[in-house]
């Protein structure tokens, strides 16, 4: 049923949808070669032979990448190999800072627990998991009866869970090498099974520095024009035999089965354009009342906590080259999607998304009332919606601000959260796991800018919440502090085994655990979090279940329009054109050139984030871009702008020219159109990407990496 309202469209936007690959239909295909594509939809997607879609890896599980050459090497965004590149940097070598390039193959190094997806086919199951919850409704039909919706939303969701696994077994048993993992489309309404081969020996092999990879920081973060040279470069490495491997020194490049030619033709404005990667999520099916959620409390507390938490680390960071280096990748993480929902909440206003969302709701109401069998099925819907959002309205305000100000907040509170996950760790692999990611907390930890941050967030969190959400060390801070905060927080970090970093070797007492503060203020908040999630739990099963409904009606009720669905981390292609926009701030050009990112480097004196090294300074007023500057317009041309549809997870998709050739990696959206996670704007959402001849230069100029310019082929 869904297949077929997928893909019997009678009209399509060339500039909205996030498409499966394994299911362009016709009509799909017809509009994009209008566009320019010139492909066809095997070379695109096939399970017999390679196509493009090989060349695509899902970087890491957080990003996109492309393969560009036969050596398996791959460009991704900046900010996506960032945590690796900070991972592998050190005091006396910040190849954070500095950049890095590795000048032969022993010289590149490997990323520790990075690895990229290679999906080899989707396939469609949706009938096979409709007709076993067929079968299990029959069986319980009569219990069924006697229940409440939200116990009967449970037990679905059970049963769902239960067969999708029972799927993926069944993959894995035809496919023992490879990963198989069944996701679910269209808010639940549809399934599909995804097959990946996983590489898990990853090297860096360059990354500018972080000067150009970073270049605007959160001054132009969202922002247009934009002149960030965000990219990196790794390499796949696998055994003898070209198979996926664990890291050894006895590995070799993969030899790719396909990778992506790079185009040093340029582009115009009107050119096709289209991205091929793993978007993550977006709720574009999302009731009002669901909308409204979002704005006051998910984005609400990371507005509000990280707001306060980043504040004192940037102080920090500022102060010292040594807490710069520890922080710059939580920093970076933190204030990324802090910007996104501060923008999201403004374009959501501005846009009126949530009256828009309500008209299309009465619309649903409206025709479901004019059939039977339809309003049984629909008629309800938004007045139960409603009531499901408003029973859990309080209690999911607390918790989101809970969640951002202790386990997303302070370093302590996490540290203390890994180590008793560790401590009650059922297996040797899992405690292995968690072992590792305390050691990684501790590396980059100052406990003077902890204490600050725990202060603040927990004298801040008090302001923003009702007192029966405070959890019981406020109590304590009260009767036997004073009300002083700060005295609190400094006799924890007295009067805790956490802050010696060898405590991931051992197992502490009962009467260490007892008498260790912060792992008691954790067990309060936890404890805090468990009654309110309990207060929550009542009403998700009826939202999710009201949401699966609410898509549901849609899809029915405009069977003749096209409905792609909400990304899910799984491989999708949007297609649209080069093209520059209109907004408040006036007319926007598609491209930027050098003389603007001189422009802003002049202004570094005022502006930190617009700082370069002097050599690439230097290099830029040099002129001398050779084959890298545009063929027509004779400029080097630094980024530019396509209507493509993005989000995030997205940052790292190759952008291909209608020849299937790689002119740029999508690395950011623009600000005017934030909201575009929830609702597309057709007029405002732009794809920033930067320019592949930008990249090449870089590496070509800057870094000297010959090998790499001949590896992708350039001539």
């Amino acid at each position: 049923m869904l297949l077929t309202l997928a893909c019997c469209f009678s009209s399509i936007k060339a500039d909205e949808g996030m498409w499966m690959l394994s299911h362009v239909s016709p009509k799909s295909m017809k509009i994009m070669r209008e566009l320019g594509l010139q492909m066809s939809k095997k070379e695109l997607y096939n399970t017999k032979g390679n196509s493009l879609k090989d060349a695509v890896v899902n970087f890491g599980g957080f990003c996109s990448g492309v393969v560009v050459s036969p050596d398996g090497l791959v460009f991704t965004n900046h900010h996506c190999g960032f945590g690796h590149i900070q991972a592998l940097a050190t005091p006396e070598n910040d190849i954070l800072k500095n950049g890095f390039v590795a000048r032969t193959q022993a010289e590149e190094l490997p990323a520790k627990g990075l690895f990229v997806q290679i999906l080899q086919r989707t396939d469609d199951v949706t009938k096979q998991v409709n007709k076993a919850l067929d079968k299990y409704y029959k069986k319980h039909a009569s219990e069924f009866a006697s229940l409440e919706n939200n116990i009967k939303e449970k037990m679905r969701r059970t049963c769902v869970d239960s067969i999708c696994l029972a799927i993926e077994n069944e993959y894995a048993r035809k496919y023992p090498e490879l990963i198989c993992e069944v996701d679910a489309y269209y808010t639940g309404n549809a399934y599909y099974v995804n097959v990946y081969k996983q590489y898990d020996d990853i090297r860096l092999v360059l990354a500018p520095p972080q000067s150009l990879g970073k270049f605007g920081g959160e001054t132009d973060n969202w922002m247009w024009p934009r002149q960030t040279c965000d990219f990196s470069v790794f390499r796949i490495y696998a055994d003898k035999n070209n198979q996926p491997a664990q890291y050894s020194t006895e590995n070799r490049p993969l030899k790719a089965e396909r990778y992506a030619r790079v185009s040093l033709d340029g582009f115009n404005k009107g050119d096709y354009c289209m991205t091929i990667g793993y978007p993550g999520r977006t709720n574009r099916y999302l009731s009002s009342y669901g909308i409204v959620e979002r704005m006051e409390n998910t984005n609400e507390s990371r507005i509000n906590v990280r707001g306060v938490k980043q504040d004192i680390w940037k102080k920090w960071m500022n102060s010292d080259p040594k807490i710069r280096l520890q922080y710059a990748s939580k920093y970076a993480s933190s204030s990324n999607y802090w910007k996104n929902s501060i923008g999201m909440n403004k374009a959501l206003r501005e846009l009126n998304v949530v009256d828009q969302k309500r008209q299309k709701e009465q619309e649903v109401n409206e025709w479901a009332g004019m059939n039977k069998k339809r309003k049984e099925k629909f008629g309800t819907l938004t007045t139960e919606l409603e009531k499901a959002y408003a029973g859990r309205k309080a209690d999911n305000h607390a918790l989101c601000f809970m969640n951002e100000s202790f386990l997303g907040g302070p370093d302590l509170m996490r540290i203390a959260l890994y180590f008793s996950s560790m401590q009650s760790a059922g297996s040797d692999e899992s405690r292995m796991s968690w072992k590792n990611r305390l050691r990684q907390q501790y590396k980059d930890w100052n406990q003077q800018v902890d204490r600050e941050t725990m202060t603040a967030l927990i004298d801040n969190y008090a302001k923003q919440v009702e007192p029966k959400y405070l959890p019981c060390f406020y109590q304590i801070i009260e009767k036997e502090y004073h009300n002083d905060t700060r005295a609190y927080v400094d006799a924890m970090f007295k009067q805790t085994i956490l802050t010696d970093t060898n405590v991931v070797n051992i197992t502490p007492s009962q009467e260490q655990i007892s008498n260790d503060m912060a792992l008691q203020c954790l067990k309060s908040v936890t404890q805090m979090m468990g009654k309110v999630s309990e207060g929550i739990r009542k009403y998700n099963a009826d939202v999710t279940e009201k949401e699966r409904q609410l898509c549901k009606a849609i899809l029915e009720m405009e069977m003749d329009q096209p409905h792609y669905s909400d990304a899910n981390s799984t491989m999708r292609l949007s297609y649209g054109f080069v093209n520059d926009y209109t907004s408040a701030a006036g007319h926007q050009n598609y491209f930027t050139t050098m003389p603007s990112m001189l422009e802003k480097i002049a202004q570094s004196d005022k502006n930190d984030e617009y700082k370069v090294e002097p050599e690439v300074k230097a290099l830029f007023e040099k002129g001398d871009f050779g084959p890298y500057k545009d063929k027509e317009s004779g400029e080097m041309q630094l980024c530019f702008l396509t209507n493509n549809d993005i989000t995030g997870g997205n940052s790292g998709s190759p952008m291909f020219n209608g020849k299937g050739e790689l002119i740029g990696l999508a690395f950011d959206g623009n600000w005017d159109a934030m909201s575009s996670d929830i609702s597309f704007t057709q007029d405002l959402t732009r794809c920033i990407g930067v320019d592949i001849r930008y990249v090449l230069y870089i590496i070509d100029r800057w870094g000297g990496a010959e090998r790499l310019i001949r590896e992708i082929g350039i001539q």
